[in-house]
């Protein structure tokens, strides 16, 4: 909500305590001034004046506060996070010759993941990569750990496994 409009809000909240403090020491008053026989030494009236005291001391320091609210109250800007959302592969893209020179630096079982994660088109089940190269789910983490430290993929949590994605900087 926007600092002016609460202290706005606020204020009015105020004038509406105003005239219901106002009421109430009328009544009060003249209450007081029916039952009370002794004169102003009357222990009443005392008591009328430190809760009006204590009341207008209280309207307006709300008063107060609408105002700052209005005149200096700074607009905070709702910060969101946003996800940089990341260039997406088109699927043209993701071929074997556009990732020939890395293929050519990776150990035999780096480029067999990775080659399979191409030919996924870029996306794969890290269960599936487990299944078809027969490979403890051990060892398949830590290619994938390897993989992902040279930035050539990114693995992302789906339920109860990972999803593997080839990264879009890896083809330059």
């Amino acid at each position: 909500m926007k600092n002016k409009i609460a202290g706005t809000i606020i204020i009015g909240i105020a004038i509406l305590i105003g005239f219901i403090i106002f009421a109430f020491n009328n009544a009060l008053t003249e209450i007081t001034s029916l039952s009370c026989s002794e004169g102003p030494t009357c222990p009443m009236w005392k008591t009328i004046d430190a809760q009006t005291n204590i009341s207008i001391g209280i309207l307006v320091f709300v008063i107060g506060i609408g105002l700052y609210l209005i005149f200096f109250g700074k607009e905070e800007k709702v910060v969101t996070k946003v996800m940089k959302i990341k260039e997406q592969l088109k699927a043209e893209d993701i071929t074997k010759e556009n990732y020939e020179k890395i293929l050519s630096k990776l150990d035999d079982e780096d480029k067999k993941v990775l080659e399979m994660v191409i030919d996924a088109k870029g996306s794969l089940m890290q269960s599936d990569i487990v299944s078809k190269m027969s490979l403890s789910k051990v060892k398949v983490t830590r290619i994938l750990d390897r993989l992902e430290g040279m930035m050539l993929i990114e693995r992302k949590r789906r339920g109860m496994t990972n999803i593997v994605i080839l990264r879009p900087a890896a083809i330059k």
